[in-house]
């Protein structure tokens, strides 16, 4: 009898790193041993140099999506943390979901006002296409895109999360969305934060302030009464009328 196989099947590996290079320099005519360099000192280009692990994720996922990172269509941003977030441009955006190859077509509605915008995606596998509204009063920023062209930025911006959710498009932001995680606060306390207590001292004068005034040893003085006339002082009836 035959011993059954229990091997677990791995997991379809990321390409090597040698494999992605030449991969990278094969498509864009550049060298293999020199992608890595040309890359940090041109489009993946931050103020802290990014680390080969870095810029391996970044490359994983221009490769995933097939973006161009000579014409911008990806690119690094650095967060607040010095990390590194892959940001697809516009144009790199477009290019995928219009390369996706199970869409039908895609369309906008918008408000007589201009407050939101609509997308409407078709897909090729569905009876029923998906719809996403953004709204200007949520989305927009006091940046100078948003300022400048706010119908043209909730355009873009109703159209990256309808093809989210149309296509599953994961890992990647807009720059818009990576400027909203960097400039994020974090409200988390650095150390966990003890009730207030009064000060023994505090809390015994408040006792004291509570409490019954305290009787003085010295003799207490009546308040003062109006003086007791003789009989000959009242006043009394006449029948001018009334002396004093």
């Amino acid at each position: 009898m035959s011993k059954p196989n229990t091997e677990v099947a791995a997991p379809a590996a990321i390409p090597a790193r040698a494999g992605l290079l030449a991969s990278f320099g094969l498509r864009y005519n550049v060298q293999p041993g020199q992608v890595m360099h040309v890359l940090k000192q041109t489009c993946f280009r931050t103020e802290k140099p990014a680390s080969d692990e870095q810029m391996m994720a970044l490359l994983v996922v221009a490769n995933e999506y097939k973006l161009n990172p000579f014409t911008k269509e990806i690119f690094a941003f650095e967060d607040k943390y010095k990390g590194i977030v892959p940001v697809v441009s516009v144009d790199g955006w477009t290019r995928i979901i219009n390369e996706h190859p199970q869409l039908a077509g895609f369309a906008f509605e918008y408000a007589e006002d201009g407050s939101w915008c609509e997308c409407i995606i078709e897909r090729k596998d569905r009876t029923r296409p998906v719809r996403v509204r953004e709204y200007l009063a949520e989305c927009r920023r006091s940046t100078g895109p948003w300022g400048s062209h706010p119908q043209r930025m909730l355009r873009h911006k109703t159209l990256i999360q309808c093809a989210r959710i149309a296509f599953g498009f994961a890992g990647i932001y807009d720059q818009d969305e990576a400027e909203r995680i960097r400039d994020a606060i974090d409200v988390t306390p650095a150390t966990a934060m003890k009730p207030k207590t009064a000060a023994p001292r505090a809390i015994e004068a408040q006792r004291n302030e509570l409490a019954d005034p305290p009787i003085s040893d010295a003799r207490a003085v009546p308040p003062e009464s109006e003086p007791v006339l003789a009989d000959d002082e009242l006043p009394y009836e006449t029948e001018a009328g009334t002396r004093g």
